[in-house]
């Protein structure tokens, strides 16, 4: 665990040091990866059998080793215990209903010189969801990426996620099941990346692709971009959580390490101003991580990636912040709004002491799907929008093409465009 103060000789360095750190895949993943999108392009469902074999010792023989069925998902849904049921239609009414409010409106309008023009919104024929199935099953990954393509009007949402040893996660077909998904194939990794990007001779391509996943699948992600569209390429996860000492430190602690057993490769940072209480802080970690399950996982993390920062003055931290640009950002102060109206760069905010990031993760209703390693600069979390794509149009009479047609004959004869000019010029008779 890495200790930094701002007043210290040395910490721009140290600083700089931090936010430049990338952890994500090795130049090794991408060769690894543009191997096996090959193969999958090239042969199809007996490169995704070979592959699914080797990585999830799982055999792709009968239509049933393939696809799970609707009838799977809703028997899945069925036995779930009510509690479950109950939290999981819960989590995908709240979901649902703050991505309604995303839905984009179309425009149409005549300006003043008679030219009509607007836009309108479709969404894509087809995405495609990956739903990890490795180091856990996220049920409320897939609520986040279904929903808001169901929202958009997307027709057929295929979702993809690894059978280790041929087990699925009942709770994940549940959610499947929720959600409406139309297709759930048993294939996962870059292969099925691949698949859903090339289509093979069981699974149809789509058009986008989103979901999270371990560094071989966002790398596949990466290289497939313009083949499909994508939400974004993701790495591992991420809380950046600015506290003063008036918090308890057991649930600073156990913030920190809701995003560490993430994975190894997760990062968690603190920033205070209270030297006492970051040292609590640092202590409790200890204690939290004796009560884990995941601790193994969370403890690498932690000790190889997580920080603590100590500022004079909480108003040095919207800077850092902005540095960072952070996945996940929690203000666990009493009066938040006014460290948050200076917070630039972060995939999602979560306001006051009495708001866990975790909250988010399952039932608050924004989308979980956020941009990590400072991508949070220039993209946003997963929406809406991701699944639609918009088309302008414009007419003209003959009376608005005489009002801004002389204009753009001029400027595609300024361009050399000759042609251009001529398809304008002999509508209007010149």
């Amino acid at each position: 665990m890495l200790r930094l103060k701002s007043s210290e000789p040395g910490f721009d360095q140290a600083f700089r040091r931090l936010v430049a750190d990338r952890r994500e895949s090795a130049a090794d993943v991408s060769r690894d990866v543009q191997v096996i999108l090959a193969d999958v392009r090239n042969r199809g469902d007996a490169a995704l059998a070979e592959l699914t074999a080797r990585f999830d010792h799982h055999r792709l023989v009968e239509d049933a080793d393939w696809r799970v069925s609707a009838e799977d998902c809703h028997e899945a849904y069925q036995t779930l215990k009510p509690d479950l049921r109950a939290a999981l239609e819960l989590a995908a009414q709240r979901i649902r209903a703050f991505h309604e409010k995303q839905r984009p409106k179309n425009r149409d309008e005549t300006d003043e010189a008679g030219v009509r023009m607007g836009a309108i919104w479709r969404a894509v024929d087809a995405a495609g969801l990956y739903v990890p199935g490795g180091r856990a099953a996220y049920p409320s990954s897939l609520l986040m990426n279904a929903i808001p393509a169901k929202v958009a009007g997307v027709e057929r949402l295929v979702v993809v996620t690894p059978s280790p040893k041929g087990e699925m996660n009942p709770l994940v077909l549940a959610a499947a099941h929720l959600a409406g998904v139309d297709e759930v194939w048993r294939v996962g990794g870059a292969q099925a990346v691949a698949a859903l990007a090339y289509g093979t001779e069981r699974i149809a391509p789509v058009d986008v692709i989103t979901g999270p996943g371990n560094a071989w699948v966002a790398e596949a992600k990466r290289q497939l971009y313009g083949v499909v569209g994508i939400d974004m390429v993701a790495g591992p996860s991420e809380i950046l959580l600015i506290a003063d000492g008036q918090n308890e430190p057991e649930w600073t602690a156990a913030d920190l390490l809701s995003q560490a057993e993430h994975d190894p490769a997760a990062q968690s940072i603190l920033i205070t101003d209270d030297p006492l209480f970051a040292d609590m802080v640092a202590d409790r970690i200890g204690v939290e991580l004796a009560m884990l399950p995941t601790a193994r996982v969370a403890a690498e993390s932690w000790n190889t990636h997580g920080t603590i920062i100590e500022v004079a003055s909480l108003d040095e931290a919207p800077a850092l912040a902005n540095a960072l640009a952070a996945e996940h950002v929690q203000i666990a102060t009493d009066k938040p709004e006014a460290l948050f109206k200076q917070i630039r760069h972060a995939g999602s905010v979560f306001l006051g002491r009495m708001t866990p990031e975790a909250v988010g993760d399952y039932v608050a209703g924004p989308n979980h799907v956020l941009p990590t390693g400072r991508r949070a600069r220039f993209s946003s979390g997963l929406s809406v929008l991701d699944f639609m794509k918009r088309t302008s149009f414009i007419e003209l009479d003959e009376a608005a093409l005489k009002a801004v047609g002389p204009a753009a004959i001029e400027l595609a004869d300024a361009e050399g465009l000759t042609a251009h000019a001529r398809s304008i010029e002999v509508r209007l008779g010149i």
